[in-house]
């Protein structure tokens, strides 16, 4: 790949850099999301589909402790787009050197609680019956892993704020596309089950540090840290923190949100029904990959050039971002109405003579996955703005709008409606409470947006 300079976010048009920013990582969230649907699809079919429901009980645990390497990331990497964008490269460097000093401080003294508290943790998330032995198995392997995949997250945003999108893509392409293959010899060959599927994706972690390493060390990258930046610094820290908080508190209030919705839906329909919200999960990561895709190419735009002062060129891509991602958005949001029964059905086995509980578990969750599907999916055409609002404010370095349109979706309205509807509408309120949350949690962004654009961008 040539050499790109983090000078060119302040110069090319921004139509053509947003493309040039999104266009990667989408490919790379893409590719991420398609690993996370084929391990699923992998998995339902070689193993069963209560080992679906056990993986889906599990992220939320693992996926917090790594979110703490993408807070530390996503909060870091604001400060280094705009030091960058500054021409301060010594207060990147000393950013940079901070975050991995962090990420791994944290991220070890959490999967150590999280060794500790295990029995207590899978229950707690939903993991009961017998989704709790399959559940543990790849809960123990996966924690290993995960400081890896921290520092992955982590280092993955920092190569998007130099401005290297190609590179970032690559680094998430590389853990997917060894998964795959690993599950392929540890499930289907060595016949390993759980402990082939976690072992397979502790080992694409591994393969995902060694690339975001090789960067880092080469000549590619603008961030040559030496031992003097791993040094913690109080006002970085303080900063990182800030930023940060708000894609922790996000992943946080994901993690509860698991925990209810999971519990939830096993009082509803037991297994059968946390399989359902499994195989909906897996969509919600997949199906929007181009509109997180944009939210991740606008991130360095936004960042460089507010932090160089050129307001009208964070203006423009504002709103070229919106209207990219809500066009992605509708075509996501018409193939999920067209084809719910379709995609369900790629995550049953097909196998003959399965067990009659698996025949009964997949039964169920052809019959309810398409139309819960529809409902969850509803709003997708109008999250663009509630995406792009949110990270603009993070991207800039306000972290109070940021964490508080954050936490708009899923803290303020979302966490409340399951609590609510389902009491009044059983498994329909679950579902409805996707759309109705994403409708009022874009009519606020939208307002704190069009708010910051009038008084605070002025040319």
């Amino acid at each position: 790949m040539a050499k790109v300079s983090s000078d060119q976010l302040g110069e090319e048009p921004i139509g053509k850099l947003l493309i040039k920013q999104a266009v990667p990582a989408s490919i790379g969230i893409l590719v991420m999301s398609l690993n996370i649907l084929v391990d699923s699809i992998f998995v339902g079919n070689w193993i069963g589909s209560i080992a679906i429901a056990a993986i889906n009980v599990v992220l939320p645990v693992s996926f917090f402790i790594a979110a703490l390497g993408m807070a530390i990331g996503i909060g870091g990497s604001s400060i280094i787009s705009r030091a960058l964008g500054a021409e301060n490269k010594e207060k990147a460097l000393k950013t940079f050197g901070n975050q991995i000093t962090l990420t791994l401080l944290v991220t070890i003294s959490m999967v150590a609680l999280g060794l500790y508290f295990v029995d207590d943790l899978i229950p707690a998330f939903g993991g009961k019956g017998t989704i709790f032995d399959p559940a543990k198995i790849y809960y123990t392997i996966i924690l290993y892993g995960v400081p890896f995949l921290a520092l992955c997250m982590m280092g993955n945003t920092v190569i998007r704020a130099e401005g290297k999108p190609k590179f970032a893509m690559v680094a998430m392409i590389i853990p997917s596309v060894g998964n795959l293959l690993m599950d392929y010899v540890f499930i289907y060959i060595f016949d390993w089950g759980m402990h082939g599927a976690a072992w397979a994706t502790t080992a694409g972690y591994l393969m995902c540090f060694a690339y975001i390493f090789y960067f880092f060390t080469s000549k590619n990258s603008e961030l040559k840290i030496s031992l003097d930046h791993f040094g913690l610094d109080i006002p970085i820290l303080k900063e990182i923190g800030s930023l940060g908080f708000v894609t922790l508190a996000r992943q946080a209030v994901t993690s509860i949100t698991y925990l209810l919705m999971n519990n939830i839906l096993f009082n509803l329909g037991g297994e059968a029904m946390v399989a359902v919200y499994a195989i909906i999960g897996r969509m919600l990561m997949f199906a929007l990959f181009p509109v997180f895709g944009v939210t991740q190419g606008f991130l360095p735009i936004a960042g460089f050039n507010y932090g160089a002062l050129k307001y009208y060129r964070v203006k423009e891509s504002i709103y070229t971002a919106i209207k990219y991602a809500a066009l992605v958005a509708t075509l996501v949001f018409v193939g999920l109405m067209l084809f719910p029964e379709a995609i369900t059905s790629l995550f049953l086995s097909n196998k003959e003579n399965l067990p009659s509980e698996e025949l009964l578990t997949n039964a169920f969750v052809l019959e309810h996955a398409p139309n819960a599907m529809r409902w969850v999916f509803a709003a997708t055409p109008i999250i663009a703005l509630q995406l792009i609002g949110a990270a603009y404010f993070q991207a800039v370095g306000k972290a109070t709008p940021a964490l508080l349109l954050t936490l708009t979706r899923q803290g303020f309205f979302f966490i409340p409606l399951i609590l609510i509807l389902p009491s009044y509408l059983g498994e329909l309120g679950v579902w409805l409470s996707f759309p109705i949350a994403d409708v009022l949690a874009t009519i606020v962004t939208g307002i704190y947006l069009v708010r910051e654009v009038k008084t605070k961008l002025k040319t």
